[in-house]
């Protein structure tokens, strides 16, 4: 039995402005109906496969199970992260939790937001490490290379790779090269880009973190050790936690063990690492042009134009290696080639105190999410939709009131001691300092407007008396 270990806790911004801090790429659909998140969990689910392990911290936890439960996958763990610390700890931390129920257990741990469109082939290709996995060797996969690409980690083989893709012994892990050095490997046969993808028993890799980063070993013992359940939920303790080094996988103990082998994998592969590599991996027109819906291209060649609001339409006109991308709140107009300076623009963003630069337009809530139509001094205009049978908090504000307007479905409103049913075209006033509550009775989704007024509209002021989802006062997750 594989344990397959999803690494759900990024917050990358090259994909900026459709991926934020508040809601990463990996759990957006980039590629298709599915987000890269619920592609990762489907490849690698099925016989021979556990229910998916996943470490993702806590603002994300509830957005885990609701897009697993949306795919139609029963998690296994879900690990809360109390902070990020890198790869090497979250790998540790499965590990050891895999060991507390099987001492025998194959873990398969993998990024959550690559695209791998062939699932089939890539799961032979696991099939092909397992063999050298029950060897005691650590297996990492490879991609074969189809470019000098200068924006991929390497990894370099003590021979080129057979016709039946079997493991080849790992001679080395190679830093992101210059044009010059990559045309030289892709010429050599012996290098593939890695794929940050690894295949292992769990008592290797203890063994291995044990001879090569013992540091790492003594904090992430204790936090598992010290870890609570939190409703369907592992909560790593936070002060063990956060002695662990922030550390890679690859630097704490790949570059350093001598039990490795690569297995290539010929399939498509993306990171995904920024928009020339969405564009790489969409369909296009004769003119080299990727567009979505709400998009629309005149004259224009090997260029993205992506509308990711709907309402908003977004056209290009005589554009060449352009990248568009255009949200109800913010709008990306890129160079093609600079791509990778994307980040750049969180940073302006992040000087000038802009949230655009790290909050998305909708705010995602375990019961459904809200997003803002309008905003001024004294009030503040909402969306809010609640899924079936999902309920907000018994809570109250000490700077605001609000009015409710239900415009779909039908919601279940609680003020101080009163219990309505409020439906189409109805509406409820709540005082500020009252205590209540919003839930979703029906089996649709119920939307509402909501309008708030008031000397402070944060979402901080929030103190809760009842909650479903075990939130403390003001969290948002």
């Amino acid at each position: 039995m594989i344990y397959p270990t999803i690494l759900c806790g990024g917050s990358g911004t090259r994909l900026w402005p459709l991926s934020r801090k508040s809601y990463p790429k990996q759990f957006v659909p980039l590629l298709g109906p599915e987000t890269l998140f619920q592609a990762s969990a489907r490849r690698l689910h099925g016989p021979g496969f556990a229910p998916p392990v996943v470490l993702t911290n806590s603002d994300f936890r509830f957005i885990v199970t609701e897009q697993l439960a949306e795919a139609g996958i029963d998690p296994g763990a879900i690990l809360i992260e109390p902070e990020g610390r890198n790869t090497a700890p979250a790998v540790l931390a499965a590990a050891l939790h895999a060991l507390q129920d099987d001492p025998e257990a194959v873990l398969l741990v993998a990024p959550s937001d690559h695209a791998i469109p062939d699932a089939v082939a890539f799961r032979n290709a696991v099939t092909r490490g397992l063999p050298a996995v029950a060897a005691g060797q650590i297996v990492t996969f490879g991609i074969t290379p189809t470019r000098p690409e200068t924006g991929y980690g390497y990894l370099e083989l003590t021979a080129p790779p057979g016709p039946g893709g079997a493991p080849v012994p790992l001679a080395r892990f190679v830093e992101k090269p210059d044009l010059a050095r990559a045309e030289a490997m892709l010429a050599a046969g012996t290098y593939l880009w890695n794929a940050g993808i690894f295949l292992f028993r769990a008592a290797d890799m203890l063994e291995a973190f044990r001879t090569h980063a013992p540091e790492v070993l003594a904090p992430v013992e204790a936090a598992l050790a010290a870890a609570r359940a939190d409703l369907g939920f592992l909560r790593l303790d936070p002060k063990a936690w956060a002695q662990a080094p922030d550390i890679s996988i690859d630097y704490a103990v790949m570059e350093r063990a001598t039990n490795l082998c690569a297995v290539p994998f010929g399939g498509d592969w993306s990171d995904l690492g920024g928009w020339d590599a969405v564009w790489a991996a969409q369909p296009r027109d004769a003119a080299g042009v990727a567009t979505s819906q709400g998009a629309t291209a005149i004259e224009c060649h090997d260029s993205l134009l992506r509308s990711e609001s709907e309402g908003v339409e977004l056209v290009g006109i005589g554009l060449t290696n352009v990248i568009a991308v255009a949200m109800n709140d913010a709008v990306l107009v890129a160079d093609m080639s600079r791509a990778q300076e994307v980040k750049k623009a969180v940073e302006a963003l992040r000087t000038r105190k802009a949230k655009q630069a790290e909050q998305f337009p909708k705010d995602h809530r375990p019961w459904g999410w809200f997003e803002t139509l309008a905003l001024a001094d004294r009030f503040q205009v909402k969306r809010i939709v609640v899924h079936p049978g999902a309920s907000l908090s018994l809570q109250s504000h000490h700077h605001r009131a609000e009015h409710w307007i239900v415009v779909q479905g039908t919601a279940r409103v609680t003020v101080d001691d009163r219990v309505t049913l409020v439906t189409e075209n109805q509406s409820v006033y709540v005082p500020l300092g009252a205590v209540h509550r919003m839930e979703n009775p029906g089996k649709m989704p119920m939307v509402l407007i909501e309008v708030q007024t008031g000397a402070y509209l944060g979402e901080d002021d929030i103190i809760r008396y009842d909650d479903p989802y075990a939130r403390g006062p003001g969290a948002k997750g």
